[in-house]
């Protein structure tokens, strides 16, 4: 059976052939995650939990699609993981006063509750996926995750329209 590392060092010959690698990298990193996230925290799946931490952290209620731009899916799919999270308390979800077509999201004290208690017990946990890092790599990591980010828009950008 090919391991992760063997298939790194297949990998690492061409500037080509290392983009080939990241990007199957951070697709099978995220399922990984997902995975772990899922089958570890009760209540609420990852995605579940991606849109409860933006929702937590605005300062003023966000529409679906703004959360939508924010965390790269459809408006469609962020009304489904909402409607799921008002069912379980988390969130209440109503029309805009600006804008009669959009709805937005606000959390609930459920939502507190569950950073405060029970996520803060598995936010101790993250630090694992990080201590194979030193401080300076995981600066690193940050700054080149966020270039990511603008490789995506750009991505976005040229294929308006397209299909890759």
């Amino acid at each position: 059976m090919i391991t992760i590392d063997e298939l790194s060092a297949r990998f690492s010959d061409t500037t080509q052939n290392q983009r080939k690698a990241i990007f199957s990298t951070l697709f099978i990193a995220g399922n990984k995650l997902q995975t772990l996230f899922d089958n570890h925290i009760p209540g609420v799946s990852l995605k579940q939990f991606m849109l409860l931490s933006i929702v937590r952290q605005a300062q003023e209620p966000i529409t679906f699609t703004q959360l939508g731009a924010i965390l790269g899916c459809s408006r469609q799919n962020i009304k489904k993981l909402a409607e799921v999270l008002r069912k379980k308390g988390f969130v209440t979800i109503e029309q805009s006063p600006n804008d009669t077509r959009a709805l937005w999201i606000q959390p609930t004290e459920k939502v507190h509750d569950f950073f405060k208690n029970d996520f803060a017990k598995y936010q101790e946990e993250l630090k694992y996926l990080f201590e194979v890092y030193t401080d300076e790599e995981v600066e690193t990591l940050f700054t080149l995750m966020t270039k990511l980010y603008a490789g995506i828009e750009n991505l976005e950008r040229r294929t308006a329209g397209e299909k890759i």
